[in-house]
């Protein structure tokens, strides 16, 4: 998914993340019923990243491989003059200014202006005389240049993903001095190479920049893509995040859509009817996530198969749960339930029966679930016993937050109705007051127990994917019938882009 994150990119990677298109994949004739996520970049998140590319046009330039150039020339009296320049590389270079422009409905616009660049190498040449005497000389120069730069990334999709093309490159040359050593040589040397080498070295620092600059690109739209499969992935579980339509490339945002679906083992997820319509989405932050009912559903689905929904709660937890208040009842029920066995002899699991249903609705995201509870107790030297064992219906309405990189989820009601009950405490099932304690624990302390597992286990797993790398200014999550929305602001941590650079190149 495109969402993503860990967002370890610059202009060239993150904004492909954002921009895919339909070059070589097929998409049906309703794409857009297919679509479980949408990522949109704003025009201030992508002026935000362009500040990274001055990193990745220096990494272009010196990791760019100029080839020797070789040549020759009559001269009248001299003969013919052969040269050579060798051990081409960039010995300096700075950036003055980047600019970006989202060109709708056709490309990523990357203006470099003032790019003042210094090469360095081995100038050989030699010359035959009239009277066929042969003379070679090296000697090393240096070549000052002043460069503008001009970007059209096109967005292609391979195998339902992003491939990007940025051929179109463009290097206009302001300035093109060659300074010999010392600048003894005589005058008519210098003049001869500065004016009959500048053409050939022009074309080869623009073939040879340009082809790195494409290079990185389409390392950079790899990257991002694996990046964001690997976020939405977790042992068995991964959501397929291949392409669902042609992107939207609009003058002020970028979008793309995903299909979503769940995978798990042998599960096999189905998803044609979204309510995805890009007027869901304003322009007012600088990055947004739609995320469909549909996938938080399978997501549910799929941790039930992998058995993940069970919880074992004992000792001072399951204490807290059961001393609820300190009231008559409260006590002759726990006396009745535990019969004088301590809570550390005594131990409460708790798992789901059946996949849980997902719905969102505007006041939050609602879980119903069907789920059993069962108390247990380990008198000293007897057998283990079943004390309480429940089938219950929960309906919990939940409203989440992110807040200082931690997940938040606030449940804001429930509903539950007992649909099995066996207490060896009240075998005839006629006594009130123990159901009446079980009832109201439940609600008021096993709900958000449960809920207080869930929180750092998925704030955990976002961080162990990078989330926490980056700062998030505002984030909200919206629920809407049918879908979420999760709008943020950002700030990008441009050491995370150096790392990037120089593990990869």
């Amino acid at each position: 998914m495109l969402w993503a994150g860990r967002m370890r990119l610059g202009t060239f990677g993150i904004l492909l993340m954002l921009a895919y298109a339909s070059a070589a994949c097929e998409f049906g004739p309703f794409p857009y019923s297919i679509t479980g996520i949408v990522c949109r970049m704003t025009k201030p998140a992508a002026l935000l990243l362009n500040q990274e590319t001055a990193q990745v046009i220096q990494a272009a330039f010196r990791n760019a491989r100029f080839p020797n150039i070789t040549g020759e020339r009559s001269m009248r009296l001299l003969g013919k003059v052969a040269y050579g320049l060798t051990n081409i590389q960039v010995n300096d270079l700075s950036i003055e200014q980047s600019e970006v422009e989202l060109k709708e409905n056709d490309a990523i616009h990357i203006a470099i202006k003032n790019v003042t660049a210094f090469f360095k190498g081995t100038l050989t040449y030699g010359y035959a005389g009239a009277w066929f005497l042969q003379l070679f000389h090296s000697v090393d120069f240096e070549i000052e240049s002043s460069i503008d730069l001009q970007i059209n990334i096109k967005l292609m999709c391979q195998k339902d993903q992003v491939a990007a093309d940025a051929s179109d490159c463009y290097l206009t040359f302001h300035k093109l001095t060659l300074h010999l050593q010392g600048d003894k040589e005589p005058g008519w040397l210098k003049q001869l190479f500065t004016d009959f080498i500048s053409f050939t070295l022009k074309l080869v620092l623009k073939g040879e920049v340009c082809n790195e600059i494409n290079f990185l690109a389409q390392v950079l739209a790899n990257f991002v893509h694996d990046l964001a499969a690997n976020f939405v992935r977790d042992e068995d579980i991964s959501v397929d995040i291949s392409l669902a339509s042609v992107p939207l490339i609009k003058a002020n945002y970028l979008e793309s859509h995903h299909k979503g679906l769940v995978l798990y083992k042998n599960y096999s997820d189905v998803f044609s009817d979204s309510v995805f319509s890009p007027s869901l989405l304003t322009e007012s932050r600088m990055l947004y996530f739609w995320l469909s009912e549909h996938i938080l559903n399978s997501l549910a689905s799929a941790a039930f198969l992998d058995k993940r929904l069970a919880l074992t709660i004992r000792g001072e937890k399951l204490q807290a749960l059961f001393e609820v208040e300190d009231t008559e009842a409260q006590q002759k029920a726990v006396q009745m339930i535990f019969q004088g066995t301590s809570y550390n002899d005594s131990v409460a699991k708790v798992w789901s029966l059946a996949h849980p249903q997902i719905s969102v609705q505007p006041e939050g995201t609602v879980v119903k679930s069907l789920v059993a509870v069962e108390v247990s107790i380990f008198p000293l030297g007897e057998e283990p016993l079943m004390v309480l064992y429940m089938e219950k219906e929960i309906t919990v309405t939940i409203q989440a937050a992110y807040a200082e990189k931690k997940l938040i989820l606030h449940p804001l009601d429930s509903r539950i109705e007992v649909k099995v009950f066996k207490c060896t405490a009240d075998p005839s099932g006629n006594d009130p007051s123990i159901r009446n304690f079980l009832q109201k624990m439940i609600s008021v302390v096993g709900i958000p127990e449960v809920i207080s597992r869930i929180e750092p286990a998925l704030t955990s797993l976002m961080n162990s994917k990078g989330l926490h790398l980056f700062e998030i200014r505002n984030p909200e999550i919206v629920t809407r019938k049918g879908y979420v929305i999760v709008q943020l602001d950002f700030s990008f941590p441009n050491h995370l882009l150096l790392d990037f650079l120089e593990k990869r190149l």
